[in-house]
């Protein structure tokens, strides 16, 4: 692992830099836009628009890449969403936001598509697997620790915005610094919406509606924690926890999901889900039981509806991948990260929708719905099709949401060559068995 790692430092440098300043920004929006009155439904769409810049990002970044050079791109995009960051401070309006958000998403796409091809391109088939795990590791610190840096300055000044781009624009020193040339990366065309739902409907329907989850707790949770009176500490906590907890859960769920029927998996996570999501309903709605507890029990609510989330990302992508052929794997990933950023485009509208509407504890609402919808359609679909034995399922893989689809693919082609690493040392080995077999006849004859 270290030798891999000493590959790979920069790239993981600059990846948690940039980590640090994105997930600064994600809460600066809620706790700016609640400072400058915005409203939920107005901030509901500034966020929305951060998904909408991803995924046309996550469209038209190969193509730009394929005719100028990573380099290039990377410089470029990079150089945009540290002027985006700082221009938030300049225009205090939802209009301008909502560019500014597409445009940073944009950017972030086609950062996330540049530096995961420097990395794919740095891993062997023996250390594709440790590669993607540090990467995700880092992107999952890097967040959670954007949150403690919120609380060095005051979000009513442009102190915070200017950090995170400082943040942003330094991080690709060590990337551009250390990172090797590569081809021009190549994205397979995303699988047709109706061809994926037709090879996996609950893989389809899952990962929309976890978009909306995903999004929706990423974005819409400063927004939440800012309208029931929170500090702009405890704002940055309970954003933090609802990342710190997929960080906990990730290993215990992937561990599972190699080991039983994922449909099963998928039900109970997503039931654990709505079981959090009713928790903070009942703590934001003033429940005197749960009031004598302060924020715990919203902080609690968070670890474990977070602590699914991205878990129930890694395990829909497997699942998916268990009645497809290797062949089809890289459009499927293309097809899912598109699902996926349809439905984080609708989710926070949904939320701030809702919001506007019933209050800040909607913001639970929403998110347990979402989740005893996705449990629900699990338990409809045990019923539709056979269970896939365990030992004839792809590998769980431990990719993230914020992911493109350049890691997806990745992920995917490793575990097509772990199961095909498996298959072929489980044939090697049959043939061992039967003459241990055949000697032991022997023996008692």
């Amino acid at each position: 692992m270290f030798q891999v790692l000493a590959r790979i430092w920069p790239l993981l440098v600059g990846i948690v830099l940039i980590m640090l300043g994105n997930g600064m920004h994600f809460t600066l929006i809620g706790l700016r836009g609640g400072i400058e009155g915005f409203s939920a439904a107005a901030l509901s769409i500034v966020t929305s628009g951060y998904f909408l810049g991803f995924l046309s990002g996550a469209r038209l970044t190969p193509l730009l890449i394929q005719r100028v050079g990573h380099v290039r791109v990377f410089a470029a995009l990079g150089s945009f969403m540290s002027a985006g960051l700082i221009a938030f401070t300049l225009i205090a309006e939802p209009w301008a936001w909502t560019i500014l958000r597409i445009l940073v998403g944009f950017c972030m796409s086609g950062i996330y598509v540049a530096a995961e091809s420097w990395l794919n391109n740095a891993a062997t088939n023996e250390t594709r697997g440790k590669v993607l795990s540090a990467y995700m590791l880092a992107q999952t610190l890097g967040i959670i620790g954007a949150q403690g840096l919120l609380t060095l300055g005051d979000a009513a000044t442009a102190g915070l915005f200017i950090g995170a781009s400082i943040l942003v624009s330094v991080s690709f020193g060590p990337i551009l610094l250390s990172a090797t040339p590569v081809p021009a990366v190549e994205v397979a065309r995303p699988m047709s919406l109706a061809a994926l739902f037709r090879g996996s409907p609950l893989g389809t329907v899952g990962i929309f509606l976890l978009g909306g989850v995903y999004a929706t707790q990423s974005g819409m949770g400063a927004v939440f924690g800012t309208q029931i009176g929170m500090t702009a500490s405890q704002i940055a906590l309970f954003v933090a926890m609802l990342f710190a907890g997929a960080l906990v859960l990730q290993s215990p769920i992937g561990w599972m999901s190699d080991r039983v029927d994922r449909r099963k998996l998928i039900f109970w996570s997503a039931v654990f889900g709505a079981l959090a999501c009713g928790l903070g309903w009942l703590a934001g709605s003033g429940l005197p039981v749960l009031a004598d507890l302060g924020i715990w029990p919203l902080m609690a609510a968070a670890f474990f509806a977070g602590g699914v989330t991205t878990p129930l990302y890694a395990l829909l992508l497997a699942y998916t991948n268990d009645f497809l052929s290797a062949d089809q794997m890289p459009a499927a990933s293309g097809g899912l990260v598109f699902t996926f950023g349809l439905g984080a485009i609708f989710g926070p509208l949904a939320a701030g929708a809702a919001m506007e509407r019933a209050g800040a504890s909607a913001f639970w609402l929403v998110l347990g719905g979402t989740f005893a919808i996705m449990a629900v359609y699990a338990l409809y679909r045990m019923t539709q099709r056979e269970a896939t034995a365990a030992g004839d399922t792809e590998s769980y893989l431990g990719v993230l949401p914020t992911t493109s689809v350049v890691a997806v693919e990745a992920a995917g082609t490793w575990a097509a060559e772990n199961a095909e690493t498996e298959a072929a040392a489980a044939t090697d080995a049959a043939p061992d068995d039967a003459d241990d077999e055949e000697e032991e006849d022997l023996e008692r004859i």
